[in-house]
């Protein structure tokens, strides 16, 4: 299939990746040197401010969170950096599948009529203006009303068709991002949504070609990527995180936020089990912190607060893939990655709400110099941006992702589409 791979090789071989979360701000910082695996040099985490649901809502508290993640990636990596690539989470971007064709006069098919077919200006009237193309991935073409085709050059034809899936983003919320980033003296090399990228670094090739529905479970967001025949074709947001646990604890058991995270972690599940009326956990109070005072509850008070948070993302998860007509399309195939995915039994949960066969866990693809603290489920994003970043550019062998881009029209229908593959 046609690559665009339009960027240019990374300065110094160096490319940082950013990651804006709800919870956390994380920063890599990656060298390519010749053909050599990418190293990672810099590493830089700091607890999030100013964002809620994945979205920018407090600039000067956005501003140092991300400020002290850079500078603690530049730090370690010994170097400054001036171009980064961003994630997008949050509600702030809307997936689509688009198809039109163009004329070619029967004459053999080569790169120009992909160019042509592929503009980016084609869509630049029709896009609304509250919105701007992050992704256009082509997930097919047609000849002369035979679909299926991969890879277009070559071949004869009077019309040449393309189903695109196009991922767009609030234009608003993208200057946000973009202002934050100028504050910090940082300019932004590209833009990849958060589902997106954390697929690249959890996903292996024969779960993207077979069809696979990737959950990236965040503090705020809740992301949702899937694959079929080795192509991105949706991309969604649910505005639910382990934030929503923790706080779901701190109201129930009326803790301070701290320890209801802390609770979580230490004793937290989502699976009752038998021990769980005789075990006693002491709940701090709040407003007795001075005291010392606490309250015993059994853990199976904690597990009835937890459940059905889980049970509503997954069930929000499941009722978005429906309404967009890809529930089925991923097979039966699921995987968990992000930091809310860390609590014990939600794999059991995620499989009996989605009522899939096969779920697994998934961390980061390893990358040299990926510490052992920053190579959990809850750096996906960031490890899938620095690949997206170095494949991009065409670098690394075997696998080249297009870039953000080519836009489509907004003539197909999504029905169309999964007709002509099912």
């Amino acid at each position: 299939m046609h690559r665009n791979t339009s960027h240019t090789k990374p300065r110094n071989g160096l490319v940082a990746a950013l990651d804006i979360g709800t919870t956390k701000v994380s920063c890599l910082i990656a060298r390519q040197e010749g053909t050599r695996p990418p190293r990672i040099n810099g590493i830089g985490h700091q607890a999030s401010s100013g964002v809620k649901h994945g979205a920018i809502v407090d600039m000067d508290a956005a501003e140092a969170s991300v400020r002290a993640a850079v500078g603690a990636a530049e730090e370690m990596a010994g170097t400054n950096i001036h171009e980064i690539n961003v994630a997008l989470s949050g509600q702030v971007f809307k997936s689509r599948l688009v198809a039109y064709d163009i004329g070619i006069s029967g004459h053999e098919i080569g790169d120009q009529d992909l160019r042509k077919i592929l503009d980016p200006n084609r869509l630049a009237s029709e896009l609304p203006e509250d919105q701007e193309i992050v992704h256009s991935i082509p997930v097919g073409y047609s000849i002369d009303g035979n679909r299926g085709v991969r890879d277009p050059r070559g071949m004869f034809g009077d019309r040449l068709g393309v189903n695109l899936h196009v991922v767009s983003a609030s234009a608003n919320a993208l200057r946000n991002i973009d202002t934050c980033l100028h504050r910090c003296h940082l300019n932004v090399e590209s833009r990849v949504v958060g589902p997106y990228a954390a697929a690249l670094s959890a996903l292996v090739e024969d779960e993207m070609k077979l069809g696979v529905t990737l959950i990236d479970m965040g503090g705020g967001t809740t992301n949702i990527a899937v694959f079929f025949d080795g192509e991105l074709v949706h991309a969604d947001c649910v505005p639910v995180g382990g934030t929503n646990v923790t706080n779901d604890i701190a109201r129930g058991l009326s803790t301070p936020v701290q320890h209801a995270e802390r609770m979580k972690t230490l004793y937290g599940n989502c699976m009752p089990s038998p021990s769980d009326d005789l075990e006693v956990i002491k709940v701090p109070l709040i407003g007795e912190e001075q005291t010392g005072e606490t309250n015993p509850v059994p853990r199976s008070m904690l597990v009835g607060i937890i459940r059905p948070r889980i049970e509503e993302t997954f069930e929000l998860v499941r009722d978005r893939l429906h309404a967009a007509g890809f529930e089925k399309l991923s097979g039966p195939r699921v995987v968990l990655t992000g930091g809310a995915s860390l609590l014990p039994g939600v794999r059991e949960t995620a499989g009996e709400i989605l009522a899939k066969a096969q779920v697994r866990m998934a961390k980061p693809r390893y990358l040299e110099g990926m510490a052992e603290a920053s190579s959990g489920p809850q750096f996906s994003t960031c490890a899938g941006l620095i690949s997206h970043a170095l494949e991009t550019t065409g670098e690394v062998a075997g696998r080249t992702y297009r870039p953000k881009g080519q836009p489509a029209t907004r003539m197909g229908r999504i029905s169309q589409w999964l007709r002509d593959n099912f």
